[in-house]
């Protein structure tokens, strides 16, 4: 937090809220229009004070979670979410106000208007309180975090108030809505430290001589890595017998977690996978 912007921010707060005490006097006998001065007056120190409270506290909370200066969590983009909301309420009243209407009035005048405009909004309600549920559980979901939420696995590189920022595998950003994550099973990688890497496929019965072959070809294949991954850890298991093919599930625990070393692992599965399947068929049909 740079101490002088800090300072401007109390600087400005101060000189508005010594104008609005004073400018009764400055303005008398003038034609203007006071009561529109007291509404800007008004929402120039609310916006101030809301700006200078949200920096505050996610400074402190930064320093409390020892993060570095512009890094970022779930609280303080909760933080953050909850200040845009503020900033849009005050921003429709502010414009209501200049217009003479009274929003108090207003809103119970429209109380029936205000109740249909709730139901055909309260999907994109629910997605804003779901938002702000994630962005407070940091206990749960994190930015950075790679997790499976659905069919989609990947890591979480941003949180709003309606979706979150999703990166696949592929690299590919998907956007998830809150109510779904909010409700969806959740398997948090990083939050539960697993290290197992279990890589599924399914290979004809006549491309897998023998079980305990693949394996140790696997095993083989993946000795460059072999520093990354517990050793006597590999294990490739067969999950179901078909009528022409085998299910199966090749595993293996990383000593810690790294996920760009076991995406680079995986791709290196994959394509042996592939090549010993495609060679013993070959080997076969010659």
């Amino acid at each position: 937090m740079k101490p002088f912007l800090i300072a401007l921010r109390i600087v400005a707060l101060a000189s508005v809220i010594y104008v609005k005490t004073q400018y009764h006097q400055w303005v008398e006998g003038k034609n203007i229009d006071v009561q529109d001065l007291d509404i800007l007056l008004g929402f120039l120190i609310f916006f101030l004070s809301a700006n200078m409270l949200v920096v505050v506290l996610s400074w402190l909370y930064r320093r409390r979670a020892h993060l570095k200066e512009q890094q970022g969590d779930n609280v303080v983009l909760g933080i953050k979410n909850i200040y845009y909301l503020l900033m849009a309420g005050a921003v429709i009243t502010t414009i209501l106000g200049l217009f003479g209407i009274d929003p108090k009035t207003l809103f119970t005048s429209l109380s029936i208007v205000a109740a249909a405009i709730a139901i055909v909004s309260k999907d994109y309600i629910s997605e804003i309180i779901s938002g702000i549920i994630i962005s407070f559980s940091s206990n749960e979901i994190s930015v950075g975090d790679y997790l499976k939420i659905g069919t989609h696995k990947g890591k979480i590189i941003d949180l709003s108030l309606t979706k979150i920022a999703f990166l696949d595998e592929d690299d590919d950003i998907i956007f998830i809505p809150n109510t779904k994550v909010f409700s969806s099973e959740i398997v948090n990688y990083t939050k539960k430290q697993i290290r197992r890497v279990s890589i599924e496929f399914e290979a004809a019965l006549t491309a897998v001589p023998s079980v305990e072959e693949l394996e140790a070809y696997l095993t083989e294949t993946l000795k460059d890595y072999h520093e990354y991954i517990e050793p006597g850890s590999f294990w490739l298991r067969v999950v179901d017998i078909r009528k022409d093919s085998l299910a199966m599930k090749f595993q293996y625990v990383l000593k810690q977690i790294n996920r760009e070393m076991e995406l680079e692992i995986r791709r290196r599965t994959v394509r042996r996978i592939v090549r010993y399947v495609k060679s013993s068929v070959g080997e076969k049909g010659g």
